[in-house]
């Protein structure tokens, strides 16, 4: 147990984020895990939960700071937590648009800011951004999540240069699909415009939202438990210090595709191509 971590992790009671919990407590690991309602489903002598609402800054610092009393330290700290958001741009109210933001992107920061003063006391510490191929690109009726992910991996980004002197990692998880409930129980929906219904039924299958939701339903894609194996061998080798990582069968794919279609209108502007050419 001399290379016992102690992980926080949000949004730990089930998905991404429970698999994570498992799997560090399968490593040997002390797991603080964070939920809106204080529970998960399991129990183990290396597991404490918190009661969490990730939007309260200051309960963030609450929590942060009795995990690191308790245990001497913080380790890893994984900013899971969040939801899906589907509606056209139009169609997403001010009271949604500023939930996801501050679940999904301002959760993350005051967790961050949390974690920090506590990681550069050690001169050690990791901080895992759970990300998403959203976080590179964008497609029609996700836009405000995918604003949620681009502000994420923007703050995260700049964090690493900050903190790298600490001893401190920064790693972005840019996660493909999962067979977790994202896109069924755990989604949320704007009111839609029927001007939007033939795009939506050409883009989602479907002109019809909120779409059916049936219990056990789940997402599709790649098995939690293998992305979370994943990320724990990611967090495991000290050396490897890239700040993206992709995770999931289909991550790769789904973000080439997005950077070529960059690249290639970057590609239409003279002075990009010959700027290219020069590096």
């Amino acid at each position: 147990m001399t290379d016992s971590q102690t992980w926080f992790i949000t949004g730990a009671s089930r998905g991404l984020g429970f698999a994570l919990a498992k799997a560090a407590l399968d490593a040997g690991h002390r797991v603080v895990a964070a939920t809106r309602s204080g529970e998960v489903p399991v129990r183990h002598d290396r597991l404490s939960t918190c009661r969490l609402d990730v939007r309260d800054r200051d309960a963030c610092r609450d929590a942060v700071r009795v995990a690191a009393e308790e245990h001497g330290k913080l380790d890893v700290l994984v900013n899971n937590a969040g939801y899906g958001l589907v509606g056209a741009v139009e169609e997403v109210g001010e009271l949604e648009t500023r939930a996801i933001l501050d679940t999904d992107l301002l959760g993350a920061l005051w967790l961050t800011q949390a974690a920090l003063p506590v990681m550069r006391t050690q001169r050690s510490g990791h901080i895992v951004q759970i990300s998403s191929v959203g976080g590179v690109g964008a497609m029609p009726f996700f836009g405000l999540y995918n604003a949620a992910k681009w502000g994420l991996e923007g703050f995260a980004e700049a964090l690493a240069g900050e903190v790298r002197s600490f001893g401190i990692r920064v790693t972005i998880a840019e996660v493909g699909s999962m067979d977790t409930e994202w896109a069924t129980g755990s989604m949320k929906f704007s009111r839609s415009i029927p001007e939007y219904d033939d795009l939506r039924q050409s883009v989602l299958g479907t002109p019809s939202v909120p779409w059916k939701s049936e219990a056990g339903a789940t997402g599709g894609g790649a098995d939690p438990a293998d992305i979370a194996s994943e990320l724990l061998q990611h967090v495991a080798a000290p050396a490897d210090d890239r700040l993206r990582i992709l995770l999931g069968s289909d991550a790769p794919s789904q973000v080439a595709a997005v950077i070529q279609q960059r690249q290639t209108e970057y590609n239409l502007d003279p002075r990009y191509t010959a700027a290219s050419v020069s590096h």
